[in-house]
């Protein structure tokens, strides 16, 4: 499997809260960009995967951490890597950083489902060949 994945997203105004900083629920978004992003560097996309193979996949599960704000226009960048690699499920632990400072730390659980039935479904051959790649 390969290493760490790095997406840089830049803070907008509609990031942040009356506070001025980043409201905590963005995190999440940030981290599934990240993981599409991560996707798309493996050559696969979610939308082809879906009409391809008839899968596609979901989040399960997710919990963050937070360590310290992120605030209007700072440049973070968020890691996607692979904690366990299963039949029909992938865990990831991602963080949001600026610079070397650790804003926050995700762990997300995604599962393969079929599309029709949303039920459990195994990891197409072609697609766990491209992330073990």
């Amino acid at each position: 499997m390969a290493d760490q994945f790095f997406w840089p997203v830049r803070v907008y105004y509609e990031d942040t809260d009356a506070g001025g900083i980043v409201f905590y629920a963005n995190y999440l978004k940030f981290f599934e960009r990240a993981r599409t992003e991560w996707l798309r560097a493996h050559g696969l996309q979610q939308q082809q995967m879906k009409e391809q193979t008839g899968t596609m996949f979901v989040v399960k599960s997710g919990t963050v951490e937070y360590h310290a704000p992120a605030r209007l226009d700072d440049e973070l960048t968020i890691s996607v890597e692979i904690q366990k690699l299963g039949r029909a499920s992938l865990h990831f632990v991602q963080e949001a950083r600026c610079g070397e400072r650790l804003l926050a730390t995700g762990v997300i659980k995604v599962g393969c489902v079929d599309a029709e039935s949303v039920r459990p479904a195994a990891i197409p051959a072609h697609v766990l060949d491209a992330i073990r790649n």
